[in-house]
């Protein structure tokens, strides 16, 4: 891949996102990272080595004004050769007890702010003659949980837009990427249950790590879905 074409990262503050940008700073890769939180952006920052310092493009995915400006912003310092749909928020509550406007936050993030920034970059992909979009699920997009209503919509809804996405998109050269992973510990999972369940958990980095080598592996062949689960199996 180009390593002179940059690689956007949403929900980059933390968790799978901040893995990532990490990973792929190590390599040399231009990444933009983009979050809610600025705060915690800038201090991903301070984590890396000066020479590895990511862009820190705040964004609030669920606005599709802020997705394009922010695009604008990204293109202005670089071609774009990757996008990747991280950005996710959940509540862990049964169906009945999930508020209104709790279930459309999680519907506007996690599915909507990922539409918004698909079609953002598809336009510059078709006209660089290609790209990567890597999309971020969850097993939950093919398993049933309970109290993960909302977020299961969100991430199986994403999961067929992007099956259908793909064909579509062949013909640009365009790579569709959906990695669904197990337990991760990130702090998406109340305190907790990761003081409780954390050793049956993945870490960020091992996700990071297979996500990294997903948009590496060159040639006609391409991972177009990738289930990652702890060696131990799902949480019960």
């Amino acid at each position: 891949m180009k390593k002179n074409y940059g690689i956007w990262i949403t929900g980059a503050s933390s968790g799978i996102g901040k893995a990532v940008a990490i990973e792929f700073t190590k390599i040399g890769y231009k990444v933009f990272a983009s979050s809610r939180n600025s705060v915690d952006l800038e201090r991903l920052n301070k984590e890396l080595p000066e020479e590895q310092s990511v862009e820190i493009m705040p964004c609030n995915v669920a606005s599709h004004s802020n997705v394009d400006n922010t695009f604008k912003k990204i293109i202005s310092k670089s071609k774009l050769g990757c996008l990747i749909n991280n950005a996710g928020i959940t509540t862990f509550k049964l169906s009945e007890e999930n508020s209104i406007r709790e279930i459309e936050d999680i519907i506007s993030t996690n599915l909507l702010g990922s539409i918004y920034t698909i079609k953002t970059v598809l336009p510059h992909f078709i006209e660089n003659g290609g790209g990567t979009i890597i999309n971020v699920l969850s097993v939950v997009a093919r398993q049933v949980y309970t109290k993960s209503s909302a977020y299961s919509a969100s991430k199986a809804g994403l999961l067929a837009y992007s099956n259908s996405l793909r064909e579509e998109v062949r013909k640009h050269n365009i790579r569709i990427i959906n990695i669904l992973p197990g337990a991760t510990e990130t702090q998406m999972w109340p305190k907790k249950l990761r003081e409780e369940f954390s050793s049956m958990m993945m870490t960020a980095q091992n996700v990071a790590r297979t996500i990294v080598w997903a948009y590496l592996n060159e040639g006609n062949a391409v991972v177009e879905e990738l289930v990652v689960k702890p060696i131990t199996g799902d949480l019960k």
